[in-house]
């Protein structure tokens, strides 16, 4: 079977629809945006019904613009995002609570006991950005009634009628037995979930039902969790390679084969994808706020927007001695310290916004170094090279600082919208049982490679900086 794809990537700020066509390339493109609410005290939900609207939306319009039929459908999902919905008719039941959302701290901090059990079984670390805790938090203050899942399941069950969820997926909810790739009977247990009916966890790639809600019928044959959509879109198949994306937040994923490491740097331990039946695995770093700290900048009046980084930026040599620490939905991996504010510290009245920008990129840089070093640390070598893409590598500036403090090679990936490229890739294997991943994936080669400009001594001096404001942040608010 040869044909277009349609790939959907259901995201946290909107939905962006590809038509895929395996000669011709993208031949199609939709967009429709999504609007979470942010609340005090760290709230963020959004209308379930946007979210699938957005998904009809979106897809609706890379159809029309494709104007040709397409052999199968790949739906990318946000991975932590969870409601409660009623299984007969279909209707949500709450708000979707999404992945940044920290309302289940006091889930977390009741099973805080459990904390090592449940990281050896899930291989998640115990935080209120994983599904399982808004889960829990849901059944205890919103609604017994219906079924709790991820956002994913939902989405699958109002366009195909199915009631399942992909394996890397499933590995985002710390309820899933990461070496068996099954739900887990004690995390169930421990989370007070064990009579919750749950969706079947299936393959990344194969059919699992049809929709009609798009227009004409559609297999849907690819199902994935957005950052792992990525990684395979950059054809990180293999150990020895990192990506980062570069969207809401920032998130470094290295492939570590088909077994997984349970390490003790501070990364998640997930699955990459189940190919059939073949698990592979993969470490997770995440940086809860990349885009989010550059929109609030914008909001603040700093810049006009991502796109004025590198102008108001390269105004001026260097930071000024400002140091910023963009926790502004605290900090995640390797720290896990969720109830943590955001620091800018190093300010004068020499202070001008060209140093702000400079810190911001510096701050996003380092955190996401963090994740390399401990990435390399369960991996046993250090990381070749770091492949990248999304919104925020179209910054000169925050490319070539991150390179600079990296000490490695940035790799900034053609591909602009990777995550659609990846579900993609799972759609067309899921519709062609006898295609190897190898001959699925796009083409891959880098768009720009930024090497690193100043000396590691350098890079070394600035990440102390850095890593001195966010022991003065643990100082101040002891765990």
């Amino acid at each position: 079977m040869t044909g277009a794809v349609l790939a959907v990537d259901q995201g946290t700020s909107g939905t962006k629809a590809l038509v895929l066509c395996p000669e011709r390339g993208v031949i199609g493109t939709g967009f429709a945006a999504v609007h979470p609410r942010h609340l005090p005290g760290g709230l963020v939900e959004v209308d379930p019904e946007e979210l699938y609207r957005s998904v009809v939306d979106a897809g609706s319009r890379a159809l029309a613009e494709a104007r040709e039929p397409v052999v199968a459908l790949g739906l990318a999902n946000q991975g932590e995002t969870v409601l409660a919905w009623d299984p007969d008719t279909g209707r949500p039941l709450t708000d979707a609570l999404v992945w940044q959302d920290r309302r289940a701290e006091s889930v977390c901090a009741e099973l805080t006991p459990h904390a090592d059990e449940l990281r050896a079984l899930t291989g998640l670390p115990l935080d209120p950005y994983f599904a399982a805790p808004k889960m829990a938090w849901i059944r205890r203050h919103l609604t017994r009634e219906g079924v709790v899942t991820t956002s994913d399941a939902w989405l699958v069950h109002r366009l195909t009628g199915a009631f399942v969820t992909d394996a890397a997926t499933a590995g985002r909810t710390q309820l899933l037995d990461l070496d068996g790739v099954r739900w887990s009977p004690r995390a169930l247990d421990l989370y007070g979930l064990s009579d919750e009916r749950l969706p079947e966890v299936v393959d990344n790639a194969q059919p699992v039902g049809i929709t009609r809600e798009l227009g004409p019928e559609i297999p849907l044959t690819g199902l994935v969790v957005d950052q792992q959509a990525a990684l395979l879109a950059q054809r990180v198949t293999a150990p020895g390679g990192a990506k980062c994306t570069y969207g809401t937040g920032a998130f470094l994923l290295a492939h570590t084969g088909d077994a997984p490491r349970h390490g003790t740097s501070g990364l998640v331990s997930c699955v990459a994808w189940r190919l059939a039946g073949r698990t592979g695995y993969c470490l997770d770093g995440q940086v809860y706020t990349a885009a989010s700290a550059v929109r609030w900048l914008t909001d603040l009046g700093v810049i006009k927007g991502a796109g004025h980084l590198d102008a108001v930026g390269g105004a001026v040599p260097d930071s000024g001695g400002v140091t910023f620490v963009p926790a502004l939905a605290g900090l995640a991996a390797p720290w896990w310290r969720g109830d943590l504010r955001g620091s800018l510290t190093g300010l004068g009245l020499d202070t001008t916004p060209g140093h702000l920008v400079r810190a911001l990129c510096e701050g996003l840089a380092a955190q996401v170094v963090e994740l390399a070093e401990a990435a390399a640390t369960d991996l046993g070598e250090p990381l070749q090279e770091l492949r990248v893409d999304g919104g925020l590598t179209r910054s000169t500036l925050l490319m070539q600082t991150q390179a600079d403090l990296l000490q490695r090679p940035v790799e900034v990936s053609a591909l602009p919208d990777a995550t659609a490229l990846g579900v993609g890739t799972l759609a067309r294997l899921g519709a062609q049982p006898g295609l190897t991943v190898a001959d699925a994936l796009p083409d891959w080669k880098p768009a720009a490679v930024y090497e690193p400009r100043i000396t590691a001594d350098e890079a070394a001096e600035r990440l102390a900086g850095f890593r001195r404001e966010v022991a003065a942040l643990l100082d101040r608010v002891p765990a």
